[in-house]
């Protein structure tokens, strides 16, 4: 069953991914052609702003998520009540914080940004864009953590996958026929609201045994502070640079690093959905057989570095051609800079690639243990944004990133390995060098050849016949030099795989 579920989580993952990218890719560029980069890096910069409010579920979702998955392994209903009870009181009073968060936002911040934009039109973009987030977090975060836990993610995905697709389809049709961003964002706002009607309404449906008025269990998500300090730090450290150079530069300079990042951002959430498919099934583990534990995480680590780095890969290689594309006849600001692909993909890779041993870190609640690790990244990456934002620019803020990733991710392989894992940190230092070695060769060979699609199909073509070259190499790659994890691998799919399909042909 909890294969299953994963195989589940995986593939509508992975299918909401293409159809919301699919769609998504769209918006930007209408937003480019029809108002230029300053509307453009303008949405951006209060998008990112907004999700700064999403601090305020920091910690609890975390520690709670965590407390979660051993009674939801063993099918404990009072224990999960007690836990969704205590969850649901922290997510009530914060609620009402975030609300007028938002509020707050839409009064300040069109007066002290330097925009010749509206600034009615700025306060109501706000207010379309948070009140949407805040409904969302007050109703039901409580509920998407339990799912989370059981590993249901795929019903998470199902319904935000239906949302989105109507979501960027109103964005796409209202801009062609030339609404405003008002209308646009307000579009966004109701199918947000649409979405938590149809939430709750599945969660009344499966799930009527809850019962938020049982008693809280407080101390189960008492690491909810240590968590909220790891959150913090996530969420400042995410959107730094954004923030950074909105006050240190211009909108213009936002677009083109917002461009860059929105490309590698659609990558990082594959790969996201990909690693999100099997963590609950590491949770469970960990909480009730160790030493399965041990035989997956090894599997896991290996096949998804690879992975991470098979999709970089294709993205480094493609990138500037898909700007050429993407940005013809834009000509307000140059987009096309062959030093940026090289500064994002280094931190996309050390990010997404130590997120195996990341997620490690969460599932044991180590989250006290290295919130002064986590800190630590975060002053570095603003302190050496800030200052080298105003030497190189935009390069500059993407090295104080660099930087910053460099020393966390050298920790987080470190304490994982040697405090949780109880093995020598060169077990992964070791998938590292081999997956790096693999990159450098295959970025060469690409050099030698000439990538420049004219349409946006020929740029699918390339992608397609790159994913079908590059995705086997590392597999294959990988597995010559961790024979154990792959002898794992095929034990594991012929079980769930061929094995019960013959049985079942039998009856």
């Amino acid at each position: 069953m909890r294969a299953k579920r994963s195989f589940l989580n995986l593939f509508t993952g992975i299918g909401s991914q293409i159809i919301t990218i699919s769609l998504g890719i769209f918006i930007p560029r209408l937003l480019l052609v029809n108002f230029g980069s300053e509307v453009n890096g303008l949405v951006v910069s209060i998008s990112q702003i907004i999700v700064y409010f999403s601090l305020l579920e920091a910690g609890v979702g975390a520690a709670s998520l965590q407390a979660l998955y051993k009674p939801a392994a063993d099918g404990d209903k009072n224990s999960i009540n007690e836990i969704l009870a205590a969850t649901s009181s922290y997510y009530k009073k914060t609620g009402i914080f975030y609300f007028f968060a938002v509020i707050l936002l839409s009064a300040i911040y069109p007066m002290v940004i330097h925009s010749n934009i509206n600034k009615a039109t700025v306060m109501l973009v706000i207010l379309f864009t948070g009140l949407g987030g805040a409904f969302n977090y007050y109703f039901q975060g409580k509920y998407k953590i339990l799912l989370m836990s059981e590993g249901k993610n795929y019903i998470i995905t199902s319904i935000s996958t239906i949302i989105n697709i109507l979501s960027n389809l109103a964005k796409i049709v209202l801009l062609l026929l030339g609404f405003n961003m008002i209308a646009v964002q307000a579009s966004f706002f109701i199918l947000t609201l649409v979405q938590i009607l149809i939430f709750i309404m599945y969660i009344n449906r499966n799930y009527n045994w809850i019962n938020l008025s049982a008693t809280p269990n407080f101390k189960a998500i008492s690491h909810k502070n240590s968590a909220l300090i790891h959150q913090i730090s996530s969420l400042v450290f995410s959107n730094t640079d954004v923030l950074i150079l909105t006050l240190f530069s211009n909108l213009r300079i936002v677009s083109v690093y917002v461009l860059y990042n929105m490309v590698f951002t659609m990558v990082e959430t594959i790969a996201s959905t990909v690693n999100g498919s099997i963590t609950f099934l590491l949770g469970q583990s960990y909480q009730n057989n160790k030493s399965k534990f041990m035989r997956l995480f090894n599997t896991y680590e290996v096949y998804y570095m690879a992975f991470v780095f098979s999709l970089f890969t294709i993205t480094y290689i493609l990138i500037l051609p898909f700007m050429k594309l993407y940005t013809s006849g834009i000509d307000d600001i140059n987009y096309i800079d062959k030093w940026l692909p090289v500064l994002f993909i280094s931190i996309k890779l050390l990010i997404n690639a130590r997120s195996a041993c990341n997620n490690i870190i969460n599932i044991a609640g180590h989250f006290k243990q290295t919130q002064i690790r986590s800190i630590s990244e975060t002053i570095i990456n603003i302190v050496l944004s800030i200052v080298f934002v105003n030497l190189l620019g935009i390069y500059g803020v993407l090295l104080g990133t660099l930087v910053a990733v460099i020393y966390r991710t050298i920790d987080i392989i470190i304490y994982t390995n040697k405090y949780i894992l109880g093995r020598n940190p060169w077990v992964t230092v070791r998938r590292w060098l081999t997956n790096v070695g693999c990159f450098i060769v295959l970025i060469n060979i690409s050099n030698g050849i000439n990538i420049n699609p004219t349409s946006y199909k020929t740029f699918i073509i390339f992608a397609v016949i790159l994913t079908v070259i590059l995705l086997p190499i590392y597999f294959i790659f990988i597995s010559i030099f961790e024979r154990e994890s792959f002898r794992y691998t095929k034990s594991f799919f012929y079980k769930r795989l061929i094995k019960n399909n013959v049985q079942s042909l039998k009856h």
